[in-house]
């Protein structure tokens, strides 16, 4: 079946140029293709569109009432290509930003301002859950993700490292006594992230590869870091957590990191990712190259736990 859309061309240069030899050259076919698509034109329709003589080309009413729509529909087309055009060249619309929760608060959110400054026509719309979305399904335009990215067919960027830290309070330890290996945590309350395998409610992995893992227990259990970083200050226990979520406190000496025999297993890394596609929209890239600028080549989490 030949395509409407090109048999609508076709017939709408016939009726401006008159012939379809002059037709099927501003369009780039042969002749005989041309034909081939108002014929089909006019068998499903049903009627006949032109009159043909050997010298011109002319509209029956049906042709003439045709070319109408046909006309409106073509421009409608071209209107539409246009602002898809525009979409992927012009910083403009909606986009919909999706983050975990404690990330997305206290190291996305701070950059948006600056964000909207330099593309005033852009809305955003931050999401900021701890549960895996499906940014197809659930219309998405980029998420951040932290840790080993799964395979998809999604397109990922690293925008920054996420190491990890196993921390308390000072009060905390002046209490309880300082755990100097891992195999110490099994004494101690350790308050459980139940997203997490690396740091669940029972078990703690460490090591390069992760494979040394202690048994835990604790009088705390939270699907938030915040949580969890809130109740390790006041004195309740020790958290394992990434370090963007416990830099400040570190710094502020509110929180004491403990170096154990073993390292703490890394996350991997922070990633924008966004659904595949050869030419993503601009406000899609404009985006994650604002984090990745913001970031730098050093976490700003990693600077201040240095400081």
């Amino acid at each position: 079946m030949l395509d409407r859309i090109t048999g609508m061309q076709v017939f709408a240069r016939v009726a401006a140029l008159g012939t379809l030899s002059a037709a099927a050259r501003a369009l780039g076919m042969s002749q005989t293709m041309a034909t081939k698509h108002m014929a089909a034109m006019e068998e499903r329709l049903g009627v006949k569109l032109m009159h043909r003589t050997t010298r011109r080309i002319t509209l029956t009413e049906a042709g003439r009432r045709y070319l109408d729509s046909a006309e409106r529909i073509l421009s409608e087309l071209t209107e539409a290509d246009a602002t898809a055009s525009a979409d992927r060249l012009e910083v403009q619309g909606t986009l919909r930003i999706n983050a975990p929760v404690s990330f997305g608060i206290r190291e996305i959110a701070p950059l948006l301002p600056g964000f909207a400054r330099q593309h005033p026509s852009l809305k955003v719309d931050l999401g900021l859950n701890d549960r895996f979305v499906d940014l197809i399904e659930e219309g998405w335009d980029v998420a951040v993700r932290i840790g080993q990215l799964a395979d998809s067919t999604l397109v990922a960027r690293r925008i920054a490292s996420c190491r990890t830290v196993v921390c308390t309070s000072p009060s905390y330890l002046k209490a309880h006594g300082t755990p100097r290996k891992v195999a110490d945590l099994a004494a101690h309350n350790c308050l459980g992230y139940t997203l997490s395998k690396l740091a669940g409610v029972d078990r703690w992995h460490f090591g390069a590869d992760g494979k040394t893992v202690v048994r835990v227990s604790g009088n705390l259990l939270a699907n938030n870091g915040e949580a969890l970083k809130l109740a390790a200050i006041a004195g309740q226990g020790l958290i394992y957590q990434p370090t963007f979520l416990v830099s400040d406190e570190l710094k502020a000496r509110k929180l004491v990191a403990r170096t154990l025999d073993h390292p703490t297993v890394e996350l991997g890394a922070i990633y924008a990712a966004y659904p595949s596609d050869r030419r993503p929209p601009a406000k899609v890239r404009a985006f994650v190259d604002f984090l990745v600028a913001g970031f730098g080549k050093e976490a700003p989490w990693e600077r201040t736990r240095k400081r």
